[in-house]
C-alpha cells in the first residue's frame, strides 16, 4: 500500500515503495510475502535464474533450451505483472569483457530477458552498473533494444559515489566519479527518453554539490540499502539528518525508493532476516516481513513531510510542461489569461505599495486635497492596475485622474462595465489605443504598466514604454522604473528530451516558459540585460549584449548543461521590487514561471572549467529576438541566428 497520502493533490510515483528480492521461481508467492505481508507495493526481482549461461546450455545437449525464468506468465494477470513487478536484469553480465565467451552469454541474456520482460508487459527493467572503465559495448546493445521498445523504460543502477568524497569506494579500474559512467552511457544512447538512471544509496553520502546535480537527471528510483540506517535510542533503524533530507529530496521529484539488502535490526519480539525469506514456504503468516520496519521508516519520512503549499498545488500542472511564451503585442489575451494573472494577489499589492510611495513623493500632505495626480495605465487589460492605483490613492487620501489604455477590445468592454459598476466614470478615462500610437490630451505624472515576461523584456516592454514615454513628464516616474533579467546554466534532461522529441531546429532555437522542476542549478544566476524608464536619452537603442562566465563549484563534479534558465527583478519604485530570480524572487508570486534557453546539443564542463555563455537581444523592423551560444569549454553553434527559428513580433 501507498507511503500515504498528504493530500487529494498527492498523486506522485514516489508514494508507492518498492523491494529488491533474490530469485525465486515462485513468483506468486514472493509478490503475497512482500506485498501483502511486507507492505510494500511492487518488488524488483530477477527474471532468470543466476546460474544460466546460453554457452552452457549449447555445449550441453542434454540441457533443455527451455530458458529458466521465474515462472510462466500464467502465474500473474497482465496488470499484476505490469504494476508490481520491475525485472531485474542478471547482475553477471558483463557486455565489455575481454572474454569472448562472457561478453557473448551476456549480450545474448540481456536482450533474453529484456524480450520476456517485454512479453510479461513490465513497465521496467533494472540493468546492472557496467563493470570496468569502458561500457560502450553494453550502451550500443542497450540503445539497438532501446530502438525497438515501446513502452517499457530501462533503469541503469549508478552508485551515487564521487571520488572526491569517498576513495575507498573506488578501485583504480572504475570512475573517479560515477556520474561521469552515467553521462558516457546515456550519451552513447542518444539521451534516449526511455532509458533512466536507478541511484545507489551509500551509508556515506557525497557533498551537496554533487548530489545536486542528480536532480536534473532522469532519475527513477533510489536504492536505499539497509547498511545506510543507524539505531536510535529504542532500537529502531533510522537515517542520519543528511540522509533524511535526501529522501525528502527524492520524494518531491516523484522518485521511487526500493528498500534492498539484509534485516540489520534485531528488535524486540521482532524477527531478522532478508527479503529473500519468500524461500521458506511455511513462513509463518502472523510472523513479520524483515525488512517491514525499514518501509515504516521510509513512511514515517513521507507523511512527515510539510503539506505542498496551496500555489504550488496549482502549479503541480505545469512542473517541466514547456510552454510558448505570449505574444502580447500580434496576438489579444483571452478571458481565461487575464482570469489567471488577475488572481496574483501579491503582485497587484507590491503595484499598489509602489503608487502609493510615488503619491507621497510627488504630493506633499498639505497638497493632498488641492492637487490631482494624472497616471495613466498603460496595458490597462481588464483593470486590475486600474483599482490598484486607485486603492493607493485612497490609502494615501491623493487624488487621481486615472487613463486606462488598452489595445484589446475585448478587454476594453469589460473595462466599461468595472468603470460603471465601481462609479469610477468621474475620474477613469477609458482609451482603445495601442500606447505606441496614442495621442495623450495631457502629460502623465505617473505611468504604470505590467508588460514584463518571463526574461523581464521578453514581451517587449522595452519597445512599448519607449513609445509610451512621449506623453510622461519630464520628472515624472514609470512604474516599473527598471528591470534586470538574468540566467543560470542548468541541468534539465527531461525538458531536453521533451525539446529533442520535435526532431527537429526550430524547437532547440525557441525560448520557453515553465515552472521548473526536475532541474540541476547549476552556478548561482547572473545579470544579462537591464533597462530603465523613462529613458535616460532620446536616442534609444534596446539592442543588448551580454558575455557570462561561470564556474561550477569544484565539489560538484562534472555537469552536463542543457540550457538556461532566465528570470527577471523588477524595480517597481524605491525599495519596492517584484521578480522571479531565486535569490530575490517575490514570495507567493506566480504569474510568471521562469523561462528555458535550450542548447542543441548539451555541454560537458569539467569540475574547476568555466563556461562561458554570449547573449544578444536583437531589434529588427518587425520583431525583437535573442541569439545565444557557448564559446567555453567547448563551442555551439549560435541559436536562432537573425531571429529565424523565434521572435516576438512588434
Amino acid at each position: 500500500m501507498p507511503l500515504g497520502e498528504r493530500g487529494p493533490w498527492d498523486k506522485s510515483e514516489s508514494r508507492y515503495c518498492g523491494v529488491e528480492t533474490d530469485f525465486s521461481d515462485d513468483v506468486p508467492h514472493l509478490i503475497s510475502f512482500n506485498l501483502a505481508l511486507g507492505g510494500f507495493d511492487f518488488i524488483v526481482a530477477p527474471l532468470m535464474d543466476p546460474s544460466y549461461r546460453p554457452s552452457l546450455v549449447q555445449k550441453n545437449e542434454s540441457v533443455s533450451n527451455v530458458m529458466p525464468v521465474a515462472g510462466s506468465d500464467l502465474v500473474l494477470s497482465p496488470s499484476q505483472w505490469s504494476s508490481h513487478v520491475v525485472g531485474k536484469i542478471s547482475s553477471w553480465i558483463d557486455l565489455d569483457s575481454y572474454d569472448d565467451t562472457l561478453r557473448l552469454d551476456s549480450e545474448t541474456t540481456l536482450k533474453q530477458e529484456i524480450a520476456w520482460a517485454s512479453h510479461l508487459s513490465l513497465q521496467a527493467c533494472l540493468i546492472p552498473i557496467p563493470k570496468g572503465a569502458s561500457c560502450a559495448n553494453y550502451a550500443r546493445c542497450v540503445n539497438q533494444i532501446l530502438q525497438g521498445l515501446s513502452n517499457m523504460q530501462l533503469w541503469l543502477r549508478i552508485p551515487l559515489v564521487h571520488a572526491d568524497d569517498d576513495p575507498e569506494e573506488m578501485k583504480s579500474d572504475c570512475w573517479n566519479d560515477y556520474w561521469e559512467l552515467w553521462n558516457s552511457f546515456r550519451l552513447l544512447c542518444e539521451h534516449h527518453s526511455q532509458l533512466y538512471v536507478v541511484l545507489d544509496i551509500p551509508s556515506s553520502l557525497p557533498s551537496e554539490n554533487s548530489i545536486g546535480r542528480w536532480f536534473g537527471e532522469s532519475v527513477k528510483a533510489v536504492v536505499l540499502n539497509t547498511d545506510c540506517f543507524l539505531t536510535n535510542a529504542r532500537g529502531y533503524p533510522c537515517l542520519s539528518r543528511r540522509h533524511q533530507k535526501l529522501i525528502s529530496g527524492f520524494f518531491n521529484h516523484s522518485i521511487q525508493i526500493v528498500v534492498s539488502g539484509k534485516a540489520l535490526h534485531k528488535l524486540p519480539g521482532g524477527s531478522s532476516g532478508s527479503a529473500d525469506l519468500h524461500s521458506n514456504k511455511n513462513v509463518d503468516s502472523v510472523q513479520k516481513h524483515p525488512l517491514r520496519v525499514y518501509l515504516d521508516y521510509v513512511g514515517y519520512l513521507y507523511q512527515k513531510m510539510d503539506p505542498l503549499p496551496e500555489q504550488e498545488r496549482f502549479e503541480l500542472g505545469y512542473r517541466d510542461f514547456l510552454q510558448s511564451p505570449l505574444q502580447p503585442l500580434m496576438d489579444n489575451l483571452e478571458a481565461q489569461t487575464y482570469e489567471t494573472f488577475e488572481k496574483d494577489t501579491v503582485k497587484y499589492l507590491q503595484y499598489q505599495r509602489a503608487v502609493a510611495k510615488a503619491l507621497i513623493d510627488r504630493v506633499p500632505d498639505d497638497n493632498a486635497s488641492a492637487v490631482t495626480m494624472v497616471l495613466m495605465v498603460v496595458g490597462a487589460g481588464r483593470g486590475p492596475l486600474v483599482r490598484a492605483s486607485l486603492q493607493a490613492a485612497e490609502e494615501t487620501g491623493r487624488r487621481l485622474k486615472v487613463y486606462a489604455v488598452e489595445k484589446n477590445p475585448n478587454a476594453v468592454v469589460t473595462l466599461h462595465s468595472l468603470v460603471k459598476l465601481e462609479g469610477w466614470e468621474n475620474f477613469v478615462t477609458i482609451v482603445s489605443s495601442d500606447m505606441r500610437y496614442w495621442d495623450a490630451p495631457e502629460k502623465a505624472d505617473i505611468l504604470v504598466s505590467e508588460l514584463l515576461g518571463s526574461f523581464g523584456d521578453n514581451e517587449l516592454s522595452p519597445e512599448c514604454l519607449d513609445g509610451a514615454q512621449r506623453f510622461l513628464k519630464e520628472d515624472g516616474i514609470s512604474i516599473p522604473t527598471s528591470y534586470t533579467s538574468f540566467i543560470q546554466p542548468i541541468t534539465a534532461s527531461k525538458l531536453y528530451n521533451d525539446v529533442k522529441s520535435h526532431k527537429d531546429l526550430v524547437h532547440f532555437e525557441t525560448a520557453y516558459v515553465v515552472k521548473l522542476h526536475s532541474v540541476a542549478k547549476l552556478a548561482p544566476s547572473q545579470p544579462v540585460f537591464t533597462f530603465t524608464h523613462p529613458a535616460p536619452s532620446m536616442e534609444i537603442d534596446n539592442r543588448r549584449y551580454k558575455k557570462l562566465n561561470f564556474e561550477i563549484p569544484n565539489d560538484t563534479g562534472s555537469v552536463m548543461v542543457h540550457g538556461f534558465a532566465g528570470y527577471f527583478n523588477a524595480i517597481l519604485y524605491q525599495d519596492v521590487h517584484l521578480g522571479i530570480e531565486p535569490s530575490t524572487a517575490t514570495p507567493n508570486m506566480f504569474s510568471w514561471f521562469p523561462i528555458f534557453f535550450p542548447l542543441r546539443k548539451p555541454i560537458c564542463v569539467q569540475p574547476g572549467s568555466a563556461l562561458e555563455v554570449h547573449f544578444w537581444r536583437c531589434v529588427g523592423s518587425t520583431k525583437v529576438w535573442y541569439e545565444w551560444c557557448v564559446a567555453s569549454p567547448c563551442p555551439s553553434p549560435v541559436h536562432n541566428t537573425n531571429g529565424r527559428s523565434y521572435w516576438v513580433g512588434l
